[in-house]
């Protein structure tokens, strides 16, 4: 994804340790979800709590580009899905986002056919829609891959046994999506079970349809006639609330959240603990500050365990601990490629072959570097850096705010597609920050 002209570049000041409150804003992994499954309606529905990012605006142009009607106002996202009439996603929204693959079920349910281009995202290792695929043609859709994107067209779709190779986030997304109104009995076994996922599983549950979490990762969907429209307030953004904490770890201050339940960062909080941090929590705030950061081990992993994309922030803050610490990154073989910028900022990053870190994972033996060792405490330089994702420009804004010189981050797009008012909500915590034009 480009950078449009007008973006800026923020240029960084170094301030100390970052104090304060910062509200996190709704799931961003979740809102576009919810905003597809909402064409599945035959009533207007709505998402509240919803951030401000460039991944709204894009999902909102698809699904107005069909003739759904998208309306946003503040933190309130309302869908009109009875204006649905165009089969075909434009081609221009080709590697915006990921949310074309998981418009292909809610399509085919309401016209029969479909077209999506190609997806994208952030380029963190290959992300392949052949989950996606075979999931589709299970269900009864005849599916081709052309040179722009996913044809599918589908008479009717039936329940199905699918049983997903890797609980991938996406492909049970597209399951539940087009289970709902399937005919039959759908059985999915080895299904992710992230939060956001059982948030679109409640979405349509709260829209009629008939879902099931069993044990052992297992989803069981009972297809139905219609759903209805229906309302939902999203939950917290996990990710945001274990950045921002561990900004005020990173600069040696203490950040306050609210916004983001517990239970969303249990694994999070325990990991902090371990390298640390100590923690007041009540049922509207969560609070983190440490005296002394220690290394820690980590194996990142599927749900419930230590999710990928909290491992920039983690890693910058591995910089700062007193001793060795080790990441072992399973999920995308490409996640550590924002390690050289880092080191160009003087952190001491070794990346390695090895599952140095628990079990071995699909990675092992395919020459991929997708383990790290951080040597802490690193003394961080400003640096001028181009940020290259949503989750590493983060880990980049980290960095700036604990090194001990000014920096100039290039890419702010990557920051606004993902996190809601970054600017401001960094501005309030004390950190100098400002935006360069041209």
């Amino acid at each position: 994804m480009t950078a449009p002209p007008s973006v800026p570049s923020w240029a960084i000041d170094p301030v100390g340790p970052l104090h304060g409150d910062v509200k996190i804003s709704g799931s961003k992994n979740a809102v576009s979800k919810l905003m597809v499954a909402s064409l599945l309606a035959e009533e207007p529905c709505a998402i509240t709590n919803a951030p401000r990012l460039g991944d709204v605006e894009i999902t909102a142009g698809m699904l107005r580009s069909v003739g759904a009607a998208v309306q946003i106002e503040g933190d309130r996202v309302a869908i009109d899905p009875h204006g649905l009439s165009d089969s075909r996603i434009p081609v221009s929204y080709s590697g915006l986002n990921r949310m074309p693959i998981l418009l292909v079920g809610p399509l085919l349910h309401r016209i029969g056919e479909a077209f999506v281009p190609f997806v994208g995202g952030d380029r963190i290792g290959p992300r392949p829609v052949n989950f996606h695929v075979e999931a589709l043609r299970q269900f009864g859709a005849e599916v081709e891959i052309t040179d722009h994107g996913l044809e599918a067209k589908a008479v009717a779709l039936h329940g199905a046994r699918i049983r997903l190779p890797w609980p991938s986030v996406g492909a049970t997304e597209t399951v539940l999506l087009t289970a709902a109104l399937a005919e039959g009995r759908t059985v999915l076994e080895n299904a992710a079970i992230e939060p956001e996922v059982v948030e679109l599983a409640l979405f349509l549950q709260r829209m009629g349809a008939r879902i099931e979490l069993q044990p052992d990762r297992r989803l069981v969907v009972e297809g139905v006639h219609r759903l209805t429209g229906a309302d939902q307030r999203l939950g917290g953004d996990r990710i945001e609330a274990f950045s921002y904490l561990v900004a005020g770890l990173a600069t040696g201050g203490s950040v306050r959240i609210t916004g983001c339940a517990q239970e969303r960062l249990v694994t999070a909080i325990s990991t902090l603990q371990r390298m640390g941090a100590s923690f007041r929590i009540t049922d509207d705030t969560i609070t983190a500050w440490a005296d002394r950061l220690k290394p820690c081990a980590v194996r990142i992993s599927t749900h419930p365990g230590f999710m990928t994309d909290w491992q920039p922030p983690l890693v910058v803050l591995c910089t700062r601990a007193h001793g060795m610490s080790v990441v072992h990154e399973t999920i995308f073989e490409d996640r550590l490629g924002y390690i050289d910028a880092l080191q160009h900022m003087k952190a001491e990053i070794e990346l390695f072959q090895q599952c140095l870190v628990g079990e071995a994972c699909q990675f092992a033996e395919t020459g991929a570097l997708h383990s790290a060792l951080i040597r802490g405490v690193s003394p961080l330089e400003g640096a001028e850096v181009e940020m290259p994702d949503i989750r590493a420009a983060f880990g980049y804004l980290i960095a700036a705010a604990a090194a001990n010189s000014p920096s100039v981050l290039h890419g702010v797009h990557h920051l606004e597609r993902g996190y809601d008012h970054v600017f401001d909500k960094f501005s309030e915590l004390g950190l100098g920050i400002r935006q360069l034009h041209g």
